[in-house]
């Protein structure tokens, strides 16, 4: 472990945040955890979060907190990570408090499971005493890396806002005391 580090987005990392975007762009990727990264055209623009999202979702934005997931040896972004302060109703039926992405060219190397690691204590820190997380239950990648780090599923809904591929969402929960 210790090989990935959480930091909030700053000018530094621009180049690699724009690359990120025009990868998932191009494999027409899911932009999990990215902040609407899929909706700006520039950093300075998606480093507005609070005005831009309050703005997209209306009553149904919560406060939340962006990280990048960086390598320690090289400075590589490797992932992007949302901690949603609060849980709206569709986020508390579909999305939850945490989304995450990691780069196609870095998955399968269980950086998604050391970045919601490194989030949870943050959340911990912070005083949290549970989090919610949601899948496709078609992803098991992503079931593994909740599961991995103490997520119980608490049931299935269908997937009523058409978020994934199965149409149907995992819930699950993760107990910080």
């Amino acid at each position: 472990m210790g090989r990935l580090k959480l930091v909030e987005p700053a000018r530094e990392h621009e180049a690699q945040v724009m690359a990120y975007r025009e990868t998932f762009l191009r494999n027409n990727d899911s932009f999990d955890g990215c902040s609407g990264l899929e909706d700006v055209e520039t950093y300075e623009e998606w480093l507005d979060f609070e005005s831009r999202l309050s703005a997209k979702y209306g009553k149904g934005y919560v406060p939340s907190t962006t990280y990048l997931a960086i390598q320690t040896e090289d400075q590589k972004v490797v992932g992007i990570i949302d901690y949603r302060h609060e849980l709206s109703d569709p986020l508390l039926q579909f999305g939850g408090h945490i989304g995450y992405s990691v780069l196609p060219s870095e998955r399968g190397r269980g950086y998604a499971k050391e970045m919601l690691r490194l989030l949870i204590e943050k959340c911990r820190d912070a005083g949290a005493d549970k989090l919610l997380l949601t899948c496709d239950k078609k992803n098991t990648a992503s079931a593994r890396t909740i599961t991995g780090n103490g997520g119980i599923l608490e049931n299935e809904v269908e997937d009523a806002a058409e978020t994934g591929k199965s149409r149907v969402i995992q819930r699950y929960w993760i107990k910080m005391k």
